[in-house]
């Protein structure tokens, strides 16, 4: 059974719809991309996902529950954690403070202690406000924050946006361990290419719509839709 499940979603804002009849599905310990050009919807899709607009028709289903009436901020309790593009976390807030505050968190100081040990970067800067840690440090920071609640699948919007080549392969060898953590992922990347290439299977959309869905090694393979939606090698 799979644990996120979308059936024929349509969403927008206002009296318009930016995607439509979008069908997808993420499987347990299951990494996903969500590619496509400039303007295709991948960023109105995630919102719509995590309950931000109030334009939404269609199915979403966590483990079998609808989220169709889920506030977002409670959709943590089913599981599903968000990390956006900007404003992933409380710059003016120390490192412990960012991991203190978030909600939905058993034990909240042992998870703070497992936090520290898996990122142990932050550990040492721990009392440090988040608004002076380096670009990788505060990536760092909005994955602890993600995982603190022991969440069953991350979303991530453009998680590699603006960062550089280095940070780009650091961002996604913790996007490709959290499997190891229990956790599915399903991402927008513009950097399609890459993101695939830890992916199990990717949707490409266009023009709001999902044009092919497949195994990434396939979607990174078909040489004609890469050149078209993934850029040329």
């Amino acid at each position: 059974m799979s644990l996120l499940t979308v059936n024929d979603l349509s969403a927008g804002y206002g009296d318009v719809d930016i995607v439509t009849g979008i069908s997808l599905h993420v499987d347990p310990l299951e990494i996903v991309t969500i590619a496509g050009t400039n303007g295709s919807g991948k960023s109105t899709l995630v919102k719509a996902l995590m309950g931000l607009l109030t334009r939404v028709r269609g199915e979403m289903r966590i483990d079998g529950t609808s989220l169709l009436r889920v506030a977002s901020e409670k959709r943590i309790g089913l599981g599903i954690v968000y990390v956006p593009q900007v404003e992933n976390v409380f710059p003016t807030l120390t490192v412990t403070e960012n991991l203190q505050v978030v909600e939905g968190v058993a034990d909240r100081r042992r998870r703070i202690d497992e936090m520290f040990q898996r990122f142990p970067a932050l550990a040492e800067r721990r009392r440090t406000r988040a608004g002076s840690l380096s670009g990788g440090e505060r990536q760092q920071l909005a994955f602890a924050r993600a995982l603190m609640p022991q969440p069953r699948l991350m979303i991530l919007d453009e998680p590699t946006a603006a960062l550089s080549p280095a940070l780009v392969h650091e961002v996604l060898a913790l996007i490709q361990g959290l499997p190891a953590l229990g956790v599915s992922a399903l991402l927008v990347e513009q950097r399609a290419r890459q993101a695939l290439a830890i992916s199990d299977r990717g949707y490409i959309l266009d023009t709001g719509r999902v044009v092919i869905d497949d195994t990434a090694p396939r979607l990174l393979a078909d040489e004609r839709m890469a050149d078209l939606y993934l850029g040329t090698h």
